[in-house]
């Protein structure tokens, strides 16, 4: 009977860790491309850190991992109100099931880029300014609702029409989402680095922006200069050709 009590809590245990492992993996899986992710690991980390200092019995540094991770939860409640809510409103939803069984796509998308660079090509050859956002992992669905919402097929005239100078959507970033133009005249987080060069202007300061807070991937066309520029992870590489442009939007888009 000792041998069975034993084999019990052994599985219990057993059981226990995997579903927590579960949970911060739909966790992690769910908040994805945006800082949120890195918050929840540093939590993590503390939270196993101060397992550790507790079998070793270190008790003062217990005791201050302890407070950390207490006023870290009252801190994410604050932080991610409106994660919390949508998360409670996908759960009284249908399509909340259907999320667990999503798969990662590898959808041919090869023709979305060839759109972009074509039109980026055309736009840098008549000094047309332009700032585009392609969506990934981040659904970007607050940036989204900034703007005014389109969903329509991604294609070259249609990008062009939209940055052409007098047409009243040209203001702002275009997103490109699951294929398709989500929305236009979009207003985006303007980074305030002092790496950038002096000389670059709003868009590229937004596109550095955008692609600092999420994995997106942005593209800007000058107004003054009509060079091509690339933003990814916070980084910004300038005055690109159309070749290098779709090169690295074939190496970097997974939409």
């Amino acid at each position: 009977m000792p041998f069975l009590n034993y084999i019990s809590q052994n599985f219990t245990n057993i059981i226990d860790i995997l579903l927590v492992i579960i949970v911060i993996f739909f966790l992690l899986r769910w908040l994805r491309g945006t800082t949120a992710t890195r918050i929840i690991t540093g939590l993590i980390l503390v939270y196993v850190l101060w397992k550790v200092v507790s079998i070793f019995q270190l008790t003062i540094l217990s005791e201050i991992l302890g407070q950390i991770i207490q006023v870290g939860v009252i801190l994410l409640v604050i932080i991610f109100q409106p994660e919390i809510r949508k998360f409670l409103y996908m759960l009284g939803n249908r399509k909340f099931f259907k999320w667990f069984a999503r798969t990662s796509k590898d959808e041919n998308i090869e023709d979305d880029i060839d759109a972009i660079v074509r039109a980026c090509k055309r736009m840098s050859a008549s000094r047309t300014g332009a700032l585009i956002v392609v969506a990934r992992k981040n659904p970007l669905s607050e940036v989204i609702e900034t703007g005014e919402q389109i969903d329509a097929f991604v294609s070259r005239e249609l990008i062009e029409n939209i940055f052409f100078k007098n047409s009243p959507l040209h203001d702002g970033a275009l997103i490109i989402k699951k294929h398709r133009i989500a929305a236009a005249r979009c207003i985006l987080p303007v980074s305030k680095s002092e790496m950038l060069p002096p000389e670059v202007g709003l868009r590229h300061r937004s596109a550095v922006g955008i692609t600092t807070e999420t994995d997106s991937i942005a593209v800007v066309v000058s107004e003054q200069t009509g060079k091509i520029a690339i933003s990814i992870y916070g980084r910004l590489l300038q005055d690109v050709s159309p070749t290098v442009l779709k090169q690295k939007l074939l190496g970097k888009i997974e939409m």
